[in-house]
């Protein structure tokens, strides 16, 4: 799963990166939480655009938000089935904006169970293309909100030891496709897979990130040497899978 990600570099890198006209001046951020407004790229009229949505998708169909979970992820296994997600898959794919994310290792069991975090980027420094879905809600007063969900699959052999699922990172080359929706929604649900190991740095950080208030740079900042690309990381304790909080 994904339930916090992080935002550092100049805006400037992710309008490059990503191709979008607009010219925002956003702030970084370091510890983005679910129900938070982050920044996204979608395409509309055959052209990218940077938009700042709700992260906890709210389908069309909702008359009332209030008691609604929080849908900030998911699932591409199941998305084509789920009433909250297929209109989504098949018309509205967007691109999360971000460097990373946070996750967190569980280990041992009952009261005594530790929960490690970690900050987990891509090697090579690039932005990391979080594949989303989003949906635009216009509630019974006539306001317009944006949301959007992060899409998950099963972890990679460097995530599998702290959780068993991780966001569906892309390709560079299949951010077009995952965009278009000329593409039909099973051949872009395969864009959605394990990335290589390769692609990934683990650094173990500090607790304060279990905090929502706590957002500045030092967050993800490594609080041990950074793990090498692809670096399996051993849990101590067997059968225990980590989960966010």
């Amino acid at each position: 799963m994904c339930g916090r990600f992080f935002i550092g570099q100049p805006p400037e890198v992710y309008r490059a990166f990503y191709g979008y006209p607009e010219q925002p001046n956003f702030p970084g951020r370091f510890n983005v939480a679910p129900t938070q407004p982050v920044p996204v790229v979608l395409r509309e009229s055959g052209e990218r655009h940077f938009r700042l949505m709700r992260w906890g998708l709210w389908p069309a169909w909702l008359k009332d938000p209030a008691g609604f979970p929080v849908l900030f992820n998911a699932r591409i296994e199941s998305a084509a089935e789920k009433p909250a997600f297929r209109g989504a898959l098949r018309h509205r794919r967007c691109v999360f904006l971000a460097d990373g994310f946070y996750e967190w290792r569980r280990d041992g069991a009952g009261k005594a169970a530790t929960k490690t975090p970690f900050a987990v980027r891509r090697a090579d420094g690039a932005p990391m293309a979080l594949a989303g879905l989003w949906e635009p809600w216009m509630g019974a007063d006539g306001s317009e909100v944006d949301t959007a969900a992060i899409v998950t699959c099963s972890a990679n052999g460097t995530l599998s030891a702290i959780h068993e699922r991780m966001p569906a990172i892309l390709a560079p080359e299949a951010v077009a496709p995952w965009l278009d929706a000329a593409v039909d929604a099973p051949e872009a649900a395969r864009l959605c897979r394990p990335c290589p190991d390769s692609w990934l740095r683990l650094d173990p950080v500090g607790d304060r990130v279990n905090s929502v208030r706590n957002d500045d740079a030092g967050l993800p900042e490594p609080v041990t040497p950074a793990l090498p690309a692809g670096w399996i990381v051993p849990a101590r304790s067997e059968g225990v899978q980590g989960e966010l909080f």
